[in-house]
């Protein structure tokens, strides 16, 4: 029996992860948009739940997750652009914003979905209320702010204290990002040999797999798949990379001699214009990989993969598939076109 200690590690590995997943997957689908032709346009993508795959078009998505007893449960929905009411948010930089705080609610609501119906059949499980599910959100975003803001700004004010006093504004903030970085490298190592969060990895490969068929134009099968590899340029997981790589240069904006206090509030602050920079160079560089500089940016985040996506098995992808072929059934596509630019 797991002890009360590894039960919450477990926990708030599953959360984090499925936050993290949640925050990026409409980095990998395109935003709708009226004059949008869906066989160049539509990029598709999703994020890995529990024991599912979640699955996003233009205008929907699709959750198919495997039920203990081996069959598959879906659900979909339209989805409902709020760019589309208000133009002024597909403004560049900002649309980046809108779409992270969308996928978030919409990852969340996937994730709660595949733990109800994953654990279909234990005494007292139900699909958590709207209010349960903003308290994971906000825990899982406390964990993130804490363990990546509070603690390597903490431990680089330490160092600047006791071994280097006279460190400028940019070894400073270098120094920071630094610490962030490997804080996220050994966290994702140290839960990636979590069986609960290899299976999420798996399901993280197969999503790519079955990405990658529907961009070769070939038909949707676990035979076609499963050639594919588990590494996407388009990813979220290389969309992390770019925002630690962006927030060395946008913190260093704001003086390293200023309180702690404040120092911790701007980078907070900041987060929004951070990720809107990311996303736009993810979307970018996705959308002009023939370019080896545009190759060269997406590479951390591909390396990084190799952590974060696992190979899938047949069970796996057919779920995947299901996912993507449901989400499909919003958007009309040629067969005969091109699926992606």
């Amino acid at each position: 029996m797991a002890s009360p200690l590894r039960q919450a590690w477990s926990r708030s590995a599953l959360l984090f992860t499925g936050t993290f997943n949640a925050v990026t997957n409409g980095l990998t689908s395109s935003m709708p948009a009226a004059t949008a032709d869906k066989n160049v346009d539509m990029l598709i993508g999703g994020q890995a739940v529990i024991e599912g795959v979640m699955m996003r078009s233009l205008t929907g998505y699709s959750v198919a997750v495997r039920q203990p007893n081996g069959e598959v449960s879906i659900r979909k929905e339209k989805l409902a652009s709020i760019a589309k009411r208000y133009p002024i948010l597909k403004t560049p930089v900002l649309r980046g914003s809108v779409v992270l705080i969308q996928s978030l609610i919409l990852g969340i609501r996937a994730l709660n979905y595949s733990a109800s119906v994953a654990s279909e059949g234990e005494e007292g499980t139900t699909e958590m209320s709207s209010w349960a599910v903003a308290g994971s959100m906000g825990m899982a975003l406390l964990l993130g702010v804490g363990l990546f803001i509070l603690a390597p700004l903490g431990l680089t004010n330490l160092i600047r204290h006791t071994i280097f006093p006279a460190m400028g504004n940019i070894a400073y903030n270098a120094i920071d990002g630094l610490i962030r970085a490997v804080f996220f490298f050994v966290y994702i190592l140290s839960i990636s040999f979590m069986d609960e969060i290899r299976r999420v990895f798996q399901y993280h490969g197969a999503e790519h797999k079955t990405v990658y068929t529907f961009e070769a134009n070939e038909e949707l099968t676990v035979a076609n798949a499963r050639s594919k590899s588990t590494l996407h340029p388009r990813c979220g997981t290389s969309f992390l990379v770019f925002v630690m790589a962006i927030s060395i240069v946008v913190f260093s904006l704001v003086p390293s001699t200023t309180p702690f206090l404040v120092k911790f509030g701007a980078r907070v602050v900041l987060i929004p214009l951070i990720a809107g920079l990311a996303y736009e160079i993810i979307r970018f560089s996705a959308r002009h990989l023939k370019n080896p500089v545009c190759r060269m940016l997406t590479r951390p985040g591909m390396w990084l993969q190799k952590i974060t996506t696992k190979e899938p098995d047949d069970s796996q992808l057919e779920i995947a598939i299901t996912a993507l072929r449901e989400a499909l059934t919003y958007d009309f596509v040629d067969e005969t076109q091109a699926a992606v630019a």
